[in-house]
This record gives structure tokens, sequence and C-alpha cells, in this order.
């Protein structure tokens, strides 16, 4: 960014919707306060209106662009009381600067209203725009010095005093309610209190004219600073409380997941590497130019530079220190000139031929024990010149620098590694983005004025149209309709960032297959929303017919950018992200995962190594949100230790993270110049709902591939893993939370078009992938993605029918053990029972107190029985080892079938299809009985510890409470009226839907 440009945010308060009545008289005169980096702005009174509409536009100076995305912006509404009261809290809403989008990007986004302490009342929400804008900086006037003088002087309100009254107001509202007057013309609006702080001033503002319906506001100046630091230290103690430090943790956090270097690798082993920096080489006579190369020999390793003509190399090489032969380096330089031979062939005239011979200009050996070492934060290692010792060509230099250090060291990102092969692109570790995906939809209206021709064969038969819409290799159609009547039907694509340039919308004519006409929709242009609030305009198009006819009539629809929507690439029950497609729905960082990829051990070799023996070149791919990580690749290895450690951003507790054992195939081309194919070593799967917090989990885990001819131990990977969270409040939050984003519970998608999406989501991901450089291979992605979830397995099927049992088989025990009680199986139980049974009658009140309690003890005493260890698949549970031959073929089995006839092809094809649909029932199904388990298991610590202190307090609740109060309470509050019910499921639903089950544990 030039320094002469500055940034401004704009705020834009559009209107909120059903607000909690204030005034006593069931309504309240809503305005709001906006605060920004020390800045703050007020926004017009909306006198006695509970849907109040503002549409005004609020400037605020970003004072650092760098740091924009710690700052908060903060919302909050106050009902005005007038008469020199103090006005009432209506609600506020956080906003972090991550979310903040560029001018024309920005979209009406409603936020609900959150409370600022226990105690307050509040509802609505409050329908936001929220972008900034670069523009050149105009020469800021010096301030005189009495108008400084005269604002700092200035008193405001304290907003300390406001929070400690404000619960004896709203308790004091109930009992008086009183009756307010209208605003009479001296009056002047009543600001909120305003915390005092050197960076706030007021000014004074003119008298508002006689009650209008809208009053005019004065607006809160400010004497900006330049440093937002400064602001920061300068709030009092009851702004940088509770919530404040959350918000320097969460800085804290973000500040530490971007930037790599301030990785302490502290889940992995420290390995020493030997680093050499090979910058330029520089030659004492003055000959043509001819590419050079430096090559470095240590004992039987060697490593060559690229070859550059009047080009410095600049590269580091790194070699493993404890793998190392010799204890001196060799870097010498070559010179590849070309030579003339002459050659005869029996009688022939002597031909001449071009030879490139390699002639060196000398070499530098360095004594491995006199290398010096460096540890960061120390500055890199200076490149001194040496002299290159040779009796042919004395006189040349070379420049160099070498010292020892670990993978924590800025160099390793950039290094060549030994045990990589060197100079080879696909074997370094890197890191990949899938691309952002958005849901478009096309909303197809009608028709009109459509050319079908002039033959008599168009009079007579009455046709049937359908409009077919293609986005790149996506193409959906409508149902097909009678001329003159309308679809209003909805198509929905996946779209990528960079988008597609056209949405080619068809018309044509279901009778004769012939294209009535066409139109171009450009999708960078359409409108983005985020909610089912605000509906897209309509437009109409014109139609291009066939053979470039101007116009064949025209179509209306209506097309627009999800952004309410995750647009899911993996399956459901391994998602690991669950953000909302628009920036502005972004969810607030909760913590970080590290993962430290440390080695495998006994791996199998998988392929041959110059026909005589086998070998293994193993890397790890691992997956959590839309980072993509691959470590390097050792070469030929069967116990290759990575020591690589990654960092990624926690927005959601309740997700998966996926990490893949592949051997490299890509870095070695055929004879027609084509990469290989990477092949699987297995793939492992951790829940983080199941770890606890700031746990370093360390463990080996057995990598099974399942391959044509059954399941096969591949080896063992070394994983160490961590969940780290600033704030136990807002990981708690999350489970009340719905999972996926508002809007798919709003209008949700069916299964088989979400299934369709899906599996269109992953080819995209997949297909920008595989562009990358170097590559992430199409069969690494799909294996990555469980891109095979959806076709017809009997394996997977009688594993979800045997997890159903598994589940059922509890109610079975509890079958057998009253039927037990009934034949008195046991005589001293069952005279407890008729005991129990009595004190149920006399003392109904008991029943769930008693209920509770005992839960509560038993999950007590479950808690030293708790998983210690992460999950990882469960071979017995994917019922791999009894599968037969001919299921696993079956399996393997691509669809279509190959096995059969057509005939019997077809029937099996749809045969699979219907099962595929009762596999995914069953798995659905044994879920539910599943997480219901896990909750009593200790599976996700966090999950059930929120379980036992709700089973403590519904414990005394119940004691407290009337059995009779409560029933009628349960009844009146089910059969409610449907005014009073959300449109989101309740926090019981969503805290059960986030329990983990087994469903990640079926290969």
């Amino acid at each position: 960014m030039a320094e002469n440009c500055t940034r401004k945010l704009i705020v834009e308060i559009c209107n909120a919707k059903n607000l909690m009545p204030k005034d006593g008289q069931g309504t309240a005169s809503a305005y709001a306060i906006v605060d920004f980096d020390g800045q703050r702005r007020r926004t017009k009174t909306k006198f006695r209106d509970l849907n109040p509409v503002w549409d005004e536009k609020l400037e605020f100076l970003v004072h650092d662009i760098e740091s924009m995305a710690a700052e908060m912006l903060e919302i909050n509404l106050y009902n005005d009381k007038k008469m020199g009261k103090r006005s009432t809290f209506l609600g506020k809403v956080k906003l972090a600067g991550s979310v903040f989008v560029k001018a024309g990007e920005e979209t009406l986004v409603y936020y609900p209203l959150e409370k600022r302490s226990v105690f307050s009342q509040i509802k609505g929400e409050i329908g936001v725009k929220v972008f900034y804008v670069d523009e050149e900086a105009p020469p800021a006037p010096a301030e005189p010095a009495a108008e400084q003088k005269a604002e700092t002087a200035e008193e405001k309100p304290k907003e300390e005093e406001d929070k400690k009254e404000e619960n004896v107001e709203e308790k004091k509202e109930e009992e008086e309610k009183p009756k307010e007057e209208p605003p009479k013309e001296e009056e002047k609006p009543n600001p909120p209190p305003v915390e005092a702080s050197k960076s706030e001033d007021t000014t004074a503002a003119a008298t508002p004219p006689p009650p209008p319906p809208e009053v005019e506001n004065p607006p809160i100046a400010h004497k900006e600073e330049a440093s937002s630091t400064k602001v920061v230290a300068t709030k009092s103690k009851a702004e940088t409380g509770k919530s404040s430090q959350l918000v320097i943790n969460e800085l804290e956090l973000r500040s530490l997941s971007g930037d790599h270097n301030r990785i302490a690798y502290d889940l992995v082993d420290r390995m020493p590497f030997l680093y050499v920096r090979v910058v330029k080489a520089k030659r004492a006579n003055k000959e043509p130019a001819c590419p050079l190369h430096a090559k470095l020999v240590i004992g039987t390793h060697s490593i060559k530079t690229k070859s550059q003509i009047d080009k410095d190399w600049d590269q580091v090489f790194a070699f493993d220190k404890e793998g190392l032969n010799s204890s001196s380096l060799e870097v010498s330089v070559w010179a590849e000139e070309e030579k003339k031979e002459e050659q005869k062939e029996g009688d022939a005239a002597a031909t001449a031929s071009t030879v490139v011979v390699d002639n060196c200009l000398g070499a530098v050996s360095f004594d491995l024990q006199e290398v010096p070492k460096r540890v960061p934060p120390d500055s890199p290692l200076a490149p001194q010149w040496y002299s290159l010792e040779s009796e042919k060509s004395p006189g040349n230099d070379v420049m160099v620098s070498v010292w020892v250090g670990t993978q924590a060291d800025e160099a390793f990102q950039e290094a060549w590694q030994s045990d990589s092969g060197g100079l080879i692109p696909e074997t370094r570790a890197k890191v990949y983005l899938s691309p952002k995906l958005w849901y478009l939809r096309l909303t197809v209206i009608q028709t009109q004025d459509l050319q079908l021709g002039s033959g008599s064969e168009s009079k007579v038969r009455s046709p049937e149209l359908y409009v077919k819409a293609q986005l790149g290799a996506q193409l959906f159609k409508t149902s097909r309709t009678p001329v003159g009547l309308a679809w209003n039907e909805d198509l929905v694509f996946v779209a990528a960032e960079p988008f597609e340039p056209f949405l080619v919308v068809m018309v044509e004519d279901w009778s004769n297959g012939q294209l009535v006409g066409q139109a171009k929709i450009h999708v960078p242009s359409l409108e983005r929303r985020t909610d089912d609030k605000t509906e897209p305009k309509s437009r109409w198009f014109n139609l291009v017919g066939a053979e470039n006819k101007p116009y064949a009539g025209r179509i209306h629809v209506r097309a627009c950018l999800e952004g309410g929507y995750h647009v899911l690439d993996e399956a459901a029950h391994v998602t690991s992200d669950v953000q909302a497609a628009a920036k502005q729905l972004a969810k607030p960082l909760i913590g970080l995962l590290d993962v430290g990829i440390r080695g495998a051990s006994n791996l199998l070799p998988v392929k041959t190594k110059d026909g005589t023996r086998g070998t293994t070149d193993a890397y790890v791919v691992a997956k959590y949100g839309q980072k993509w990580i691959r470590t390097r690749t050792i070469l030929d290895r069967f116990n290759p230790r990575w020591n690589e450690q990654y960092t990624w951003d926690v927005y959601d507790p309740c997700t998966v993270l996926t990490i893949g054992v592949f051997d490299n195939g890509r870095y070695k081309r055929d004879e027609a110049g084509k990469p290989g194919r990477d092949l699987r070593i297995g793939k492992i799967r951790v829940r983080l709902s199941t770890l606890d917090t700031n746990k370093v989990y360390l463990n080996s885990y057995m990598l099974t591939v399942l391959l044509p001819n059954g399941a096969k131990k591949m080896g063992e990977i070394e994983i160490a893993v961590r969940f780290s969270c600033s704030s136990w409040l807002s990981l708690i939050q999350a489970y009340g939370t719905p999972l996926l984003p508002r809007m798919h519970y709003l209008r949700p998608l069916g299964p088989a078009q979400q299934d369709i999406l899906r599996q269109t989501a992953m080819r995209i991901v997949t297909a920008r992938l595989a562009r990358s450089e170097p590559p992430l291979g199409q069969e690494v992605v799909q294996f990555m993605l469980d891109t095979d979830t959806h076709v017809w397995s009997m394996r997977k099927s009688k594993a979800n029918w045997f997890r159903v049992v598994g589940c059922l088989s509890h109610a079975a025990i509890l079958a057998r053990w009253l039927d037990g009680i009934r034949t008195w199986a046991h005589p001293p139980t069952t005279i407890l029972v008729h005991v129990l049974l009595i004190a149920v009658v006399m003392c109904p009140q008991l029943v769930l107190s008693t209920i509770f309690m005992y839960a509560f003890l038993i999950l007590a005493l479950r808690f030293r029985y708790r998983m210690r260890v992460t999950h990882n698949v469960d071979l017995r549970l994917s019922y791999v080892d009894a599968v037969g031959p001919d299921e696993l073929d079956e399996e393997f089995d691509g669809l279509p079938t190959t096995r059969s006839p057509d005939t019997v092809r077809f029937r099996y094809d749809r045969l699979r299809a219907l099962a595929s649909r009762a596999q995914t029932l069953l798995g659905d199904v044994a879920a539910q009985g599943e997480r219901l388990e896990a909750l009593f298991n200790w599976k996700d610590p966090r999950a059930t510890g929120i379980f036992v202190v709700v089973c403590l307090f519904a414990s005394l609740l119940f004691y407290v409470v009337p059995f009779k109060v409560f029933v009628l309470g349960s009844g009146f509050y089910y059969i409610r009226h449907p005014r009073f019910r959300g449109d989101m499921p309740s926090a019981p639903l969503n805290f059960f839907r986030r329990l983990p089950s087994l469903s990640d544990q079926i290969m």
C-alpha cells in the first residue's frame, strides 16, 4: 500500500428487526452507537419502532492497514428514553476486522443481537453492511492548540456507570412501567454512556427540530491517534475485563498461526541439518560465457545446482547431519564447455561433432567440525568469497555460506533436501489452498416472445420446452413445460474463484431436440447474498437463436451467488470446515491445531527399484479446512523421519483432521514423459472434539490400505497432535450453535441434490490442486476427500448393519433385565424394584431428580475410564477381516459394472444405487445411537463435561421445582404458537448433533 493512500471503513446501519420493548409501552426508540479503533459514531433515533430503518453510512479511519484484521467493530443499540433518563441497552454485535470486504463485495448481513450481561433481556437482529475503501490521503491540516484544549476539556459520562445501573433499571421497568411523554421541542437526545479515553472527544450540537418521526443526533467527534495500541492502553478496567481478554488471546493466536517462523517445533524432534547456501561464482579470465554449476560432495552424498549463464544460483541445500558419512564438505564449480571432436567411419570423410564437457574451475573444502551453529532468531549467516583451488585455472572464486541448524531455521522451507533427491520439485514440502467455493443459484421463471419457427408443424403441435444451463462442465436442466407456462425452478451450481466467465442458459424444444435460443450471464458480476431475506433482482435476457439468429425471444431469470451456505467437498461425517462462503459470516477463531508429523516405521515396499529390490518413497499429506500440506518426500527409506510441524486455525471443535501417507511416483516419468501415479499407503483421522485442550497426544497409528485382494497393513506412522484453546467460554458456546451456517436450515438442500453438489465440488478441488506446481495428484485428493463414499459396498453395508445391531443390543439387554425382574430370577433385585415402584408412586416429584442424579454419578465414575488415546480407523468395525473375495471384487468394480451383459448390468447398477441409499440410512441411524453412547463414555470430554454439569443442575432444579409445574410448563412449551418458535434448531439438538460417532472410524 502506498504511503499516500488511506483506508476508510464504511459501516452502513440498514435496519433492525424484532427489538425488545423497553419504554414500558410495548415499543422502543432505537439508535446505534458504532465503535472502531478508538472512534465512535452515532445514528439517528427512530421513535417508537421495533423494526427501525436507518440506512445511514458511518465512516471510520483505519489507522493501521496491516493490523485491520485484528481490530474489532462493535455496534451497540440503545433505547433513547429522553427526559434526562439513561438510555437502556437493546443489544450489541461484535465483528472482527477479518470479515471486512472491499467496496463492491459488500452485502446486507443480519446479525443476531447479543447480550452484554447475563441479566440483559435482548432479542432481535440488526442488518448492516461493512466494507472498506482505499483512497488518496488529503494533507492533514494542523489543528489549533486552543481547539484541541477545548475538545479535551469536555466531559463524557463513563460507560462503567451505565453497566452498573443497567440491571437495576431493568428490574424497575417491570415494576414501575412509567409512561413517557412525547419529546418536547427543547429536548435534546441523551447520548448513551461513553467511556472516558484520550482518543475520544465529543462536540456540541444544535437543538433538534420539533418532534418529527426522526431526530438528528449530534455526531460524536474524536481526536484520532496514529497508533491503535495507544487506544487499547487507554481503555478502562471495565472495558479490558473478560471480553477484552478474549480478544487479546484471539489476536495472539491469529498472529501465531500467521507467522511460520514462530513455530517452536515442540511436537517433533529437532533434527540437525547442514545448510549450504551457494550464491554465485566469479571467473578470473574473460572467456566466452558458458553455463556454470556447482557440485556439493559429502562422502557418498552429491548434489548439483542448476546451470546458469551470467546469473546467480542463490540456492540452499540441507543435508541430514546424522546421515552424513564424511567429516568434510567439498564445493566445486564446473563450466559446461563445448568441444568439437573428429570421428572417422571407414573410408568416409572425417565428420565433426559437438560434445559438452564439464571443466572443473576448482574446489574448496570445509571441515564439518568447524562449521558454526545458528539458532534463530539469530540473523542468517552472511555468505563469503572463497578461493577455488585449481592447478589448471587458478583465481576463481565462489560465494558460499555453511552452517549447522535445525528445521526451525528459515532456510529449511526453501532448501533442497538431500534425503529428497536434491533438485526434484515433486519431492519438496508444499502448502496448498483449496479454491473458495460458492453455490450459484439460477431461478428460471419464464420465457416470452419465443421464435419457434413458421412451419405448419409448429402451428399444429403444442411444443414442450425445457431450460438447460451450463457452468463449465456442470450441466443441469429444468422440467418440461408447455409454451406460455412458467417454470419457477431453481438450478444450483458450484462456482469456484476465480469464477468461470459465463453461465450459458439455453432454451430447447423437447419434441425435436432443437435449440430455440441461448443467453450468457456474466458470473463475476452476479449479486452475492448471505441469507434469504434479500431476494436478488430478476432480469430479462435476450435469446440468440441458432445460426447466430440475433433475436429468438427472451427469458426471465434470477441469479445470485449464495454466500450463506458452506459448500461441502468432504463427506459430512469427516468434514474439516463448516465456514460459510461469504467472508462476512466467518466464525470467530477459537483455537489452534498443531500437528507434528514425526515419522513412519516398518513401511512395506510398494514398487521396485532398478527391477531388483523393493522400495518406498514416502510423504505425508494432511488436510484441515482449506489448507493442505504435504511433507517432503524421503526417498528409498522404510523408516523415514520427517519431523515437520504445521499449524491450522480452528473455528469449530467438532471437525476432523485427515492425514494420509503416499508413495511418490510422480517425480519419475515414463518414456513418453508422463509422470507416474502416487500409491496409497494408509490414512488416519483425528476428531478434534475427542482431544483435551492444550494437551499433546503422541501416538503411533497403524496404516492399512484396502486392496482388491483384502486389507493390508503397510506400517505405522507417528503423529503428535495438540489442540490449544484460549477461551473455554467460546469453546463451550460452540456446542450450542448450529454446526452448519444458517442457510442450511432456512433453505435446506435435498439429500440427492447435496450429494450431486458435493461430487461436483470434489471434482473442482481435484482439478484445481492438480494444476498447482508441483501438482497434488488426483489420486491423492480423491483418497483424502473420500470420493468413493457413495459407491455401493457390501462390506460397508454389513458394517453399518452391525453398528445398528450394536446400538439396539442395549435395548435387548434392558428387555432381558425386565423379564428377569418379572420372573423373579433374582429375588433381592425384584424386591428392590417393588420398593422403588412404591417410592415413585408416593413421591413422583423425585423421579427426574433421581434419574439425573444417577446419570451424574455414573458419568462421574466413568470419567477415569475414558479414552486417553485418539481414535483411528478400526479394522474390526470396518469389517475388512470377514469380507469375501467376491464382495471385494464388487466393491472395487466401477460404475457401470463390467462383469455382466447389458441387461444384468442395468439391474445390477440400479440395485447398487438403491443399496447405497440404504447404506447411508443405516449409517445415519447408527450414528444417532453412537452419539448417545459417546456421551456416556467420555469420548468427547467437553461434551460429556457439559452434560455432567447439566445433570447436576437439573437434579437440583427438579428437586426444587414441583413436578406438576414442570409437566405443565413442558406441555405448554411444546405446543406453543409458531409465532414464538425460532427457525433454527434448539441448543440441545445442536449439542446432540455435534457428538462424535463411529462414522469417522469406518474405512
